[in-house]
């Protein structure tokens, strides 16, 4: 009797084992358009190693990055179509998805550090937005910093009237449009993974992005000049699909949004360094002069630019542009 019971329970172990042997781990794909070096790539890393960590191996996540699988207009249509599963894109694309009031992020010189930025992105006023994008097939987990903005071109950029007649890379964004058009100059939406070419070869004369994308994306190589101009921010919206995020066991949803809390504190821990790293990396190979404002030159930059916050009431909504300024402490002086 003793050996049958044994035998019995080594039987139901091996098919226990063979069972769990079996079961393929849940796969998630997550794709994003920067390189792996950067603080988004870095931290969409850390996640991936964090998801495993915490699902013990139930879950495996698959980092796609420099648009290997979407290039950026595409990548919220597959994701919303369930073809991959999580996004980390800028919060400036979820103004053409129809989701306008992200665009508030793009307005310039709305944040004056860190500190003020994250009163909103760890607080009530970014949550809600987050909750906005249910209706569109899309759950928001949290928001990574990439950093604050430098303007480059093969011209020293120093007054808005160096700007006049340059052609300019930016994301689409109308409020990046009104932005770039109140300096006098000639906006031109690309894909990221287009800007290096259209730098190389003159389709553009510049761009806006914070030193970890320019120097990854080797943009030191065809551009003269970066000015220290601070003048917006670039951040990211981790998302999924809304289906798949809610089919989830509710353990496994747990386990993950724990490791995507240590994922975030880890990207928003990291931005300023890598972008203070990358600054410097770009001033050591000699092919990029730096070019730091003066505070009279800055303000002529906010004097021009800051209109712009008044000319987009309309489409992001006046409300919620005075829930950021109360939340930032920001005072719109021109």
């Amino acid at each position: 009797m003793r050996k049958w019971c044994v035998g019995l329970w080594a039987l139901l172990g091996c098919v226990a084992l063979a069972t769990a042997q079996a079961a393929e781990p849940i796969l998630i794909k997550f794709s994003h358009v920067v390189a792996v070096d950067t603080p988004k790539g870095k931290a969409a890393e850390k996640f991936r190693e964090l998801a495993a960590t915490y699902t013990n191996n139930q879950v495996r996540v698959e980092v796609y990055p420099n648009s290997q699988l979407y290039k950026d207009k595409e990548e919220l249509e597959a994701l919303q179509m369930g073809a991959i599963q999580m996004l980390a894109p800028s919060l400036a694309k979820f103004g053409p998805l129809g989701a306008k009031e992200f665009e508030v992020f793009d307005l310039p010189f709305l944040f004056r550090d860190y500190e003020a930025l994250h009163t909103v992105t760890q607080g009530p006023v970014g949550a809600a937005l987050l909750r906005g994008l249910e209706s569109k097939g899309i759950i928001g987990l949290a928001y990574w910093d990439n950093g604050f903005k430098q303007m480059s071109a093969n011209k020293p950029l120093r007054t808005p009237e160096d700007f006049q007649g340059l052609k300019m890379r930016i994301q689409s964004s109308k409020v990046l449009d009104a932005q770039i058009r109140a300096l006098g100059a000639m906006p031109q939406t690309l894909a990221f993974s287009e800007v290096y070419q259209a730098l190389q070869t003159g389709v553009v004369d510049g761009t806006e992005n914070p030193p970890s994308n320019f120097y990854t994306q080797k943009m030191h190589e065809v551009q003269k000049y970066v000015t220290l101009s601070n003048h917006g921010y670039l951040g990211y919206a981790v998302i999924v699909n809304k289906a798949f995020w809610e089919g989830l066991p509710g353990e496994l949803r747990g386990q993950l949004e724990k490791a995507m809390q240590e994922a975030t504190l880890f990207a928003n821990q990291i931005a300023k360094q890598e972008n203070e790293a990358a600054l410097e990396a770009v001033k050591a190979s000699g092919k990029t002069e730096i070019i730091p404002l003066t505070p009279e030159q800055r303000q002529r930059w906010v004097e021009k630019m800051v209109p712009v916050h008044r000319q987009m009431e309309e489409r992001i909504g006046k409300t919620l542009i005075a829930e950021f300024y109360q939340a930032t402490g920001f005072a719109a002086k021109p």
